[in-house]
């Protein structure tokens, strides 16, 4: 049994600048106290032909977790254009949110991302050969996550056999981008449909998915991410009722 569930997360900024930081308001139980760290990590897929474009913008480590309801807002960087390959910078992308344990990921939330030239008609007619990355705009489609679970060691004994290889999850953020690609007609016509704030989606449909909520909307803004400052403790961790 899972020791920490995601209850909630809210994509905050969205839609917003290329270059602007990824928020995320993250929500999540502890069953019981933990004695060692949690490591979170947003993951940016820059090309669904490899691996090795993917771009882990920040993980930070909070913890030791006591037993109850904790909220924290991860920011991380936007990823560097230069690894990004020019002809995957435009269209539909995936970026990850995931959390490990004793170095185990047991959770992960993929978010397709769409990145336009929705402010420039002729850049969005007439794409330049030369990304304009300054000029892109980023939409993440907040309300469809894909949610995966995968079972660890908790230190206990329980979930030590049968534990998820990292490579799965790996290629499966690969296949997620893949997916995108082929889909990105619909992912485009889902975006433009959407409102500007959600109320929490139901993911009933995804086996063993714990909530996740829709976005707010708000203005793009470049501010200073402070990810780091929760490096080593669990000074941001805000215990909360819901």
């Amino acid at each position: 049994m899972a020791k920490v569930n995601i209850c909630n997360v809210v994509v905050k900024d969205n839609p917003g600048c290329f270059t602007s930081p990824f928020q995320f308001e993250i929500t999540f139980e502890c069953i019981e106290d933990l004695n060692d760290d949690l490591e979170w990590k947003i993951i940016y897929v820059g090309s669904a032909e490899s691996e090795e474009y993917d771009q882990t913008l920040d993980s930070v480590v909070v913890g030791p977790i006591i037993a109850g309801k904790h909220m924290f807002v991860f920011e991380a960087c936007p990823p560097d254009p230069n690894r990004i390959p020019k002809e995957d910078a435009v269209g539909v992308t995936v970026v990850l949110l995931t959390c490990s344990y004793k170095n185990r990921e047991f959770i992960r939330v993929g978010y397709y991302v769409n990145n336009e030239y929705n402010e420039d008609q002729e850049l969005k007619e007439n794409p330049p050969n030369e990304p304009q990355f300054d000029k892109l705009q980023r939409n993440i489609l907040a309300t469809c996550p894909r949610v995966t679970r995968f079972k660890i060691d908790w230190g206990d004994g329980e979930g030590s056999e049968n534990v998820a290889p990292v490579t799965n999850t790996e290629n499966e953020s690969n296949q997620m981008a893949i997916d995108a690609s082929n889909d990105s007609k619909n992912f485009k016509e889902e975006t433009n449909d959407a409102p500007g704030k959600m109320d929490a989606m139901n993911t009933s449909s995804i086996p063993n998915a714990p909530m996740v909520a829709g976005a707010s909307f708000k203005d793009c803004s470049s501010k200073k991410s402070d990810a780091n400052l929760t490096h080593g403790s669990s000074s941001a961790l805000e215990p909360m009722q819901m």
